[in-house]
């Protein structure tokens, strides 16, 4: 098993977190990303900013992540989204994610959740496969 640094995230999760963060992990053939907060790419600070704009840092860091670890948006098997229970979410959500999964997505779940401990409403973590499809 090998524990990925992946900067800036990981100096972010860890400022956010109090605590060694480790975003990536890779083990038997497979990359699992742990779920992000929309971080601001600029300043790493979580901050309030609409709900579309976070899917898309969210979507970005995975990105990131995934490409550090090897891997890609492509080769993701599963994709957990937990977002806060706004009924509004799921399509808005879904508008932003077919544009970074077109034709064929991984398979997902969508959970409501009722809070973070930040200003945000998103958060995804998934599975790869590991090395360059």
């Amino acid at each position: 098993m090998e524990r990925l640094r992946v900067e800036p995230i990981s100096t972010y999760l860890e400022r956010y977190r109090k605590g060694l963060a480790f975003p990536v992990v890779i083990a038997n053939g497979f990359v699992y990303l742990s779920g992000l907060p929309p971080f601001d790419p600029d300043t790493g600070e979580v901050r309030p900013v609409p709900f579309e704009r976070q899917v898309e840092i969210v979507l970005q860091q995975m990105k990131l992540c995934l490409e550090a670890a090897g891997s890609s948006l492509r080769q993701i098997v599963k994709c957990n989204v937990y977002c806060t229970p706004d009924p509004s979410h799921f399509a808005r959500f879904n508008a932003v994610y077919d544009r970074y999964f077109p034709g064929d997505s991984p398979a997902r779940i969508f959970l409501h959740v009722p809070s973070w401990p930040g200003p945000f409403d998103v958060e995804i973590d998934c599975v790869a496969t590991a090395g360059r499809a």
